[in-house]
């Protein structure tokens, strides 16, 4: 017989957080690189942007891996409790959040993780992405995923 819930506690990622380490600081580091470069051009336009795109970049990453991968922010979820009729979560502040109306869910090709959206009690829409690293075996991340399929 199927499981009818699941509540599963996150763990941090660690692996997932060295590769993103790996791509986005040497991306930033080059956008900077050119930009100062292009910057004594007589085109500043040029340097504008690609400081513009290597900022993106770093606050993009640093969300990711904050948020994501270390769930060091308070916003960041650190466990899931699923079942038919809901989606909460809790956060790393202790506070929880329940999805109550719309709650899709999304997973991506490649199986390495999938995200989770929805309205909860306030009417805010919340968005939530999880690695397969985050969970603590890949029978419990591959279970989960096939569950929230309902959500689908």
């Amino acid at each position: 017989m199927a499981k009818k819930q699941y509540r599963v506690e996150l763990v941090q990622d660690r692996k997932g957080m060295y590769w993103d380490l790996a791509l986005y600081v040497p991306t930033v580091i080059f956008l900077v690189s050119i930009a100062l470069k292009m910057w004594y051009t007589a085109d500043k336009n040029w340097a504008y942007l690609l400081m513009f795109m290597a900022s993106f970049f770093l606050l993009a990453g640093a969300n990711r891996i904050l948020k994501s991968r270390m769930m060091l922010t308070g916003s960041s979820p650190i466990s899931i409790d699923v079942d038919k009729q809901r989606i909460a979560f809790g956060l790393r502040n202790g506070e929880k959040v329940e999805l109550v109306k719309g709650a899709r869910f999304f997973p991506d090709f490649a199986g390495k993780s999938f995200a989770i959206t929805g309205i909860d009690l306030n009417g805010k829409k919340c968005q939530y992405v999880f690695h397969r690293g985050q969970f603590a075996d890949e029978s419990e991340y591959k279970e989960l995923r096939e569950f929230l399929r309902i959500y689908g």
